[in-house]
């Protein structure tokens, strides 16, 4: 079935690589117009190239989601170029430095969470007093199956996908009688640059290969496939869930062999 966004304004912040830039692609080719947001000037050019050549219109606007007055300049220049904003995705983040609990430091765990769970709050706040006022939009955070788990020596990024489905609950009661939908997505781990940095090393990779009893790492076009979905009147009951897309990794114990 194809996916029909025609008319729409999407935001992606995070869009300037991996999932973000994949999923930008997928909302242009269902019609929608595109605003990608990133840290990364010439990377998110590159991913707004990517959205004209699949025939979309679209734009970069470089911004930190840490920092409420670019985030608010964030939805006001989507709003400027293109008078509304029917979706939304919350996509920015980092993994930061893992280190056990014990030993992480203040720093490192302020640099996770001011932009995986500040950035996603701050995100939600003006995105929703938009939709608000035109009637109505789509939200889709990103989280991890980290949201759903823990790991050993990931405690800052752990609270802060765990905190993604807090704020995507929380927010999908505030919202719902006012025609605004917000979920979140949780993959493991996805062929990109992020997973190349954490698992890159071979014993590490065949470890991490072994928890998703499917046999093999995501795509980022099944997450983006799956996030243009929940954006679309498909998913038009779906509202406060976290769609887990994770080959089974949550599933169980994955007996090796």
């Amino acid at each position: 079935m194809k996916t029909d966004l025609s008319g729409k304004t999407a935001l992606i912040t995070g869009g300037t690589s991996g999932i973000g830039r994949e999923t930008a692609m997928q909302f242009a080719k269902a019609g929608a117009r595109v605003v990608v947001a990133g840290r990364r000037e010439t990377e998110g050019e590159k991913t707004v190239e990517l959205v004209r050549a699949e025939g979309g219109q679209g734009f970069f606007v470089k911004a930190d989601v840490s920092q409420g007055a670019e985030v608010e300049m964030l939805v006001k220049k989507t709003v400027d170029k293109f008078g509304r904003l029917d979706i939304a995705f919350n996509n920015a983040g980092i993994e930061g430095a893992w280190a056990p609990i014990a030993v992480q430091s203040e720093v490192d765990f302020d640099s996770v969470i001011n932009i995986n769970l500040k950035g996603v709050w701050l995100c939600l706040k003006y995105e929703i007093r938009q939709m608000m006022a035109q009637g109505g939009g789509v939200i889709v955070n990103m989280s991890s199956v980290a949201g759903l788990l823990g790991f050993a020596g990931a405690g800052a990024y752990i609270a802060s996908k765990h905190g993604v489905l807090g704020l995507t609950k929380t927010a999908a009661l505030e919202t719902a009688k006012s025609n605004i939908r917000v979920n979140a997505v949780c993959p493991a781990v996805v062929e990109t640059a992020m997973a190349e940095r954490l698992f890159g090393a071979p014993d590490i990779q065949k470890f991490v290969l072994g928890q998703h009893p499917i046999g093999r790492l995501g795509r980022p076009e099944e997450i983006a496939n799956a996030v243009v979905w929940m954006c679309s009147d498909g998913a038009s009951f779906m509202t406060g869930q976290s769609l887990v897309l994770d080959g089974g990794f949550t599933a169980g114990p994955n007996p090796p062999g």
